[in-house]
């Protein structure tokens, strides 16, 4: 496995693929890497003749009081990983590379609607920091087909958003949520559990299936499932920040015709910012 860190280094590459006429698949990471992050791995090394994954902390898509500084890096440890798993190249580029002119100078790329509803919502310029880094890795690679987890399951349809936007030349894949034994979605953000927190944190998706249950029952009081999961979730000890059932497609309010929804939710517990989702087909 090649390490590179500096884009035209990146491209010299990328361009001797491209002569031997070869599928490039990326995978995009902020490191710490955990199963799911391998998982999407897997799934690249399936579909493509070569795999570029990529570790940066993007400071764009981090607000004022969240936890950029902390975030973890392991950058040894998750090289060694990539490397027994057959990864091609591991791009690992700097900040400085990355916004050259600086972040309050840097063009940015937005997808209107979607990125300001639910997480958006909470996270104002989050999704803005999510699609500029995505497009400017995608310029950077120039994949055949890219891998995201589907526990950002916003954040995928805001890619796939600006994708099609954009006109660009690839192909986005969701990949399922990995989850730990007992339903947690896995995250690089669980190692802030306390032991207590993390015994509870499961909680989140039991109550998820818990809704999906009630609409395959046949309810369609939407608004009343969501605010039972709310009481039972806030007295279990968490802080919510929101739960909401959306059309799958595009996110907003189901209608009457709707054959698929997403049950999404975030929710603290102490510092730690949970996310989850489960989508649900209406029988």
């Amino acid at each position: 496995m090649r390490v590179i860190s500096n884009i035209a280094s990146l491209r010299d590459v990328r361009r001797s693929w491209q002569a031997e006429y070869k599928v490039i698949a990326f995978v995009p990471t902020m490191g710490n890497l955990h199963q799911g992050h391998l998982n999407l791995v897997k799934e690249a090394k399936m579909k493509a003749d070569v795999v570029v994954v990529s570790i940066f902390v993007n400071p764009l898509q981090f607000g004022p009081d969240e936890d950029l500084e902390a975030y973890p890096r392991t950058l040894e440890n998750d090289r060694k990983v990539l490397s027994e798993m057959g990864v091609d190249v591991l791009f690992t580029p700097q900040v400085k590379d990355i916004y050259s002119r600086g972040l309050e100078q840097q063009t940015f790329v937005e997808v209107p609607g979607i990125s300001y509803m639910i997480c958006g919502a909470s996270r104002p310029g989050h999704f803005r920091g999510v699609a500029t880094i995505v497009c400017k890795l995608f310029n950077m690679v120039q994949p055949n087909m890219a891998f995201f987890g589907e526990k950002d399951f916003q954040q995928l349809q805001v890619i796939k958003a600006m994708v099609t936007d954009l006109s660009m030349n690839l192909t986005v894949h969701g990949v399922s949520t990995t989850r730990e034994d007992d339903g947690l979605a896995m995250s690089s953000r669980n190692q802030y559990l306390t032991a207590e927190q993390r015994t509870l944190a499961p909680t989140l998706y039991q109550r998820l299936q818990e809704m999906r249950d009630k609409i395959n029952s046949g309810r369609r009081d939407f608004s009343r499932v969501t605010s039972e999961c709310c009481e039972q979730l806030a007295q279990a000890g968490f802080s919510l920040d929101y739960i909401e059932i959306r059309s799958a497609d595009t996110l907003l309010q189901p209608g009457h015709e709707e054959t698929k929804v997403v049950i999404l939710a975030a929710a603290f517990l102490g510092r730690t910012r949970l996310i989850d989702n489960l989508q649900v087909t209406l029988n």
